[in-house]
């Protein structure tokens, strides 16, 4: 299943699906049932936050120098021409005859919303084959299925899912995702840049926080507001707390802001 999921959604592999949308340059593009979903999940979640959490961000990630594998990525460049983006309201899909159609220079990217669905997939898949519960960790995009152990499954959260964590928590149903912008990171212009960038500038979010952690009832949930929190800037406590999601974000001093409900800390040894 996740080789299904980044055959048709990887934006570096130049054979995916999702790569022979964008080059289609506004004709319709047949797709497979795997790619029309998972659109129609990164489309949900740009209707979810008013175009913040936006697919169309494709061609603004390649200004930025995102073109391909993260590791991959050159570490300096010249300065950003940026291109905003904003088009996800007029990406068309049909899921009768099974095609998608891009305006015209128009670039998808999946990025915000592919891999977390992903594995609340894996996790549902997983918790039907057995009689326990499950959880999935797709590069710290976590989905549980099934009952937990006794106390939750506990889940490390930092800066990093590859790196030391910070702090421990209990994870008993739903998802947990965290966007940060301290991991990738490169230079264009001699100034950082990273990879959550905002739809209306074509820019980089301005960095109020390097970290967002959001438990939700999914992981697509967990990760469309944990994206949002970082382009909302200083409004995310409040609008998590709005929308009753347990959350953690760390602004760039080191400053902790829990919000939600999200339980007291205790520290990773």
């Amino acid at each position: 299943m996740l080789d299904a999921v980044d055959a048709a959604c990887s934006r570096f592999r130049p054979e995916s699906e999702l790569a022979r949308v964008n080059r289609a340059q506004g004709a319709p593009t047949s797709v497979s049932p795997t790619l029309m979903e998972a659109l129609g999940v990164a489309l949900g979640a740009a209707r979810a936050t008013d175009g913040l959490v936006d697919p169309t961000v494709g061609a603004a990630m390649i200004a930025i120098g995102y073109d391909r594998d993260i590791a991959d990525v050159p570490v300096a460049g010249a300065a950003i021409t940026p291109v905003p983006a904003g088009a996800w309201r007029d990406v068309v899909t049909d899921p009768r005859r099974g095609t998608v159609t891009l305006p015209a220079g128009v670039q998808l990217d999946l990025g915000a919303t592919a891999k977390a669905w992903a594995a609340d997939m894996a996790a549902a898949r997983a918790q039907a084959a057995t009689p326990g519960g499950v959880l999935v960790n797709l590069g710290g995009d976590i989905a549980v299925a099934g009952e937990a152990p006794a106390g939750g499954w506990p889940v490390g959260v930092g800066d990093d899912h590859a790196g030391a964590s910070d702090t421990t928590v209990a994870v008993g149903a739903g998802g947990l995702a965290t966007s940060s912008t301290t991991v990738r990171r490169w230079r264009r212009g001699g100034r950082a840049v990273h990879h959550i960038v905002d739809p209306a500038t074509g820019l980089p979010a301005r960095e109020v926080w390097r970290t967002v952690t959001v438990a939700a009832a999914t992981c697509v949930d967990a990760n469309v507001a944990s994206t949002a929190a970082v382009l909302r800037g200083q409004h995310a406590p409040a609008w998590l707390a709005d929308l009753g999601l347990p959350a953690r974000l760390v602004a760039p001093n080191g400053r902790v802001v829990a919000v939600g409900g999200w339980p007291a800390e205790e520290i990773a040894a």
